[in-house]
């Protein structure tokens, strides 16, 4: 019955694609796959239907069936000295070590008795057909108000209808914000929607400013804004974030830079009691069709994979802890294990170099630690467990299984994306960050209990950054619960600085961290005039001067660049992004300009060369 089942599926299959049906032979010594194969030739000659040899590959060389088979009993949860097979008492794994990437020659031998089905593979990869994954961004389609649709759209797939309702909304809320729209207003809101417009990122807008005024309508406490979209004024405007670029010297260029065309990235923070109902609006608005989270790919880094492999070897819990402990923090087995004995200690220092001798030693040796090492190492950065992104959101302008393969998860009542956060951008998906931020919930519940205590209404948004009392606090260092700002040495600092102004606040923020750190006793000394205040050149005061002639900001270095050097705002962000992640090449093609256009605007060369290192 069997046998007549498969012979009629197959002729469908073949009336379904014709030519291009193959019947698929693979060979891996097992006795229930070749009886399958003897069926499946007999009928691919009796109806003509070509045949091509695969073989199924789990792992890339021969010798690391076993490390997959470790694999396959972590997952399971199992005891590799569990028997394979079905029901009580077996485990699952596969039958041989025959699953491995096998070469050209290899397969030749494997099947020289059918050498068409070689032959034949070459005649399938000439009908696959080139896939580009990555594609411009693809943005659901935005309702806007009759009075601004503009029926040329539909015919050329412009965004002029989008580009005039966000101009609209932009300007309505900057005579909000601003009460005057001063010339310096007006080019800066021009400028950001013109970037806009080129870049063809409207909808973008739109869409994160309905949801953020839905949750404010829901009563959900919104974050100010984080990371570059602070530096849009068209955020600030619409409400999207609550800081003023143009108070603060924040850069548009940061966020959306005109001559590198880059999709842009709000991340938006919800109070985490009430992240759920803003996901339910775009659910609603949108279709749960058309919204998923990301997936996550957990690995197995190197203290994991030992005790992994420990867990399905059986090797006692307090042999492979002791293993584990011996790896440093953030170092790799494969990093430890490819170093020469007389490099260890040029790489590790004191008690590191100690633990990492004592492990090389147990891998040199030839019990079941040395072979849970061996295993170990082979596992070491392999996919272990998938996971749901904590925060980030996927929304599609049809069914998302047009778009992107799709995956249920148990934690997750949405569909979930195969893709992770790094391909599913560069696929041309939308994708919204929408982080839950404890703080925020306990800001939202400290205003209603001083409202229900002291019959007081907090309007949080207008705090203002000018009390005498509140300062009094960090110059005294107590900063304890205050995010960035609780550590020891940040209270240290603090006293010392003892701050007068938000600037100093925000100052500080920026430098403690590595690197910036060691100008912190300087900006003191400058600020409390143990130092004097200097600039290296005159031109630099405009933009130095709150910071007491300290370079403290990427801003800064933007700025700058174009005062000083007629750096373009493109340039100047390209500038900044190179600073930031070391790019020597970058900065050595950048250096000249810097230097010959700071010259012709009357700088000296000597010090421009010292302003720029």
């Amino acid at each position: 019955i069997g046998e007549n089942q498969a012979e009629e599926a197959l002729l469908w299959w073949k009336e379904e694609f014709g030519d291009d049906l193959y019947v698929e032979i693979m060979r891996h010594g097992q006795e229930d796959e070749d009886r399958a194969n003897e069926v499946l030739i007999s009928l691919s000659r009796k109806h003509n239907i070509k045949m091509v040899a695969t073989n199924n590959t789990y792992y890339v060389h021969k010798e690391d069936a076993n490390a997959h088979d470790i694999l396959l009993c972590v997952k399971d949860g199992e005891k590799q000295a569990t028997p394979i097979g079905r029901g009580r008492g077996y485990r699952y794994g596969l039958p041989n070590q025959e699953y491995y990437y096998k070469s050209a020659t290899e397969m030749k031998i494997l099947f020289k008795d059918l050498p068409e089905v070689i032959l034949n593979i070459s005649e399938v990869l000439d009908k696959i057909e080139p896939f580009e994954l990555a594609r411009d961004v693809l943005l659901p389609k935005f309702d806007i108000p009759e009075q601004f649709l503009d029926a040329q759209d539909e015919h050329d797939n412009e965004k002029r209808g989008e580009n005039a309702y966000l101009r609209h909304l932009t300007y309505e809320g900057a005579k909000i914000r601003y009460g005057e729209i001063t010339p310096e207003i007006e080019e800066r809101l021009d400028f950001e929607l013109e970037t806009i417009r080129k870049t063809g990122y409207p909808g973008y807008f739109l869409i994160t400013w309905d949801f953020i005024k839905a949750a404010r309508d829901m009563d959900v406490a919104v974050g100010p804004g984080r990371g570059s979209a602070a530096g849009s004024v068209v955020a600030y405007c619409l409400w999207i974030t609550n800081v003023d670029p143009i108070h603060y010297d924040l850069l548009f260029e940061r966020f959306l830079n005109p001559d590198r065309v880059s999709m842009p990235d709000i991340d938006i923070d919800f109070d985490d009691e009430n992240r759920y109902k803003v996901m339910d609006y775009v659910i609603e608005k949108y279709g749960a069709s058309q919204v998923a989270q990301i997936i996550t790919y957990g690995t197995m880094a190197a203290k994991s994979s030992i005790r992994d492999t420990a867990r399905a070897l059986d090797l006692p819990l307090n042999e492979a802890d002791h293993i584990a402990k011996l790896i440093p923090d953030f170092s790799k087995l494969k990093k430890i294990f490819a170093l020469e004995d007389n490099e260890v200690r040029s790489k590790f220092r004191g008690e590191d170099a100690d633990m990492v001798e004592e492990l090389r030693g147990i891998a040199a040796g030839s019990d079941l630690a040395a072979e849970t090492l061996r295993q170990a190492r082979i596992l070491e950065g392999s996919v272990r467990n998938t996971g749901v992104h904590a925060c980030g959101v996927i929304i599609t302008p049809a069914p998302l299984t047009n778009f992107v393969p799709v995956a249920t998860a148990k934690n997750s009542d949405l569909y979930v994306t195969q893709f992770d956060n790094e391909v599913v951008e560069s696929a041309g998906l939308l994708k919204m960050d929408f982080l839950g931020l404890k703080t925020l919930s306990q800001i939202k519940d400290t205003v209603a209990i001083i409202k229900e205590r002291h019959h007081i209404d907090l309007d949080i948004e207008s705090i203002p950054l000018d009390d005498a009392k509140t300062y009094e606090l960090f110059q005294e260092g107590k900063t304890v619960g205050i995010f960035q700002y609780e550590s020891a040495g940040m209270q240290k600092y603090m006293r010392d600085l003892k701050p007068t102004q938000f600037a100093d606040l925000i100052a500080m923020n920026a430098l403690y961290r590595p690197g910036p750190l060691e100008y912190i006793p300087d900006f003191i000394d400058r600020k409390h005039g143990v130092k004097e205040i200097s600039y290296d050149l005159d031109g630099m005061e405009e933009y130095l001067s709150e910071t007491y002639g300290i370079t403290v900001y990427q801003e800064q270095v933007m700025l700058l660049s174009q005062k000083l050097a007629n750096f373009s705002k493109g340039e100047a962000d390209v500038l900044r992004k190179a600073m930031g992640k070391k790019q020597m090449a970058t900065l050595q093609k950048m250096k000249p300009k810097f230097l010959d256009n700071g010259e012709s605007n009357g700088h000296d060369r000597e010090i421009l060369f010292q302003v720029f290192h």
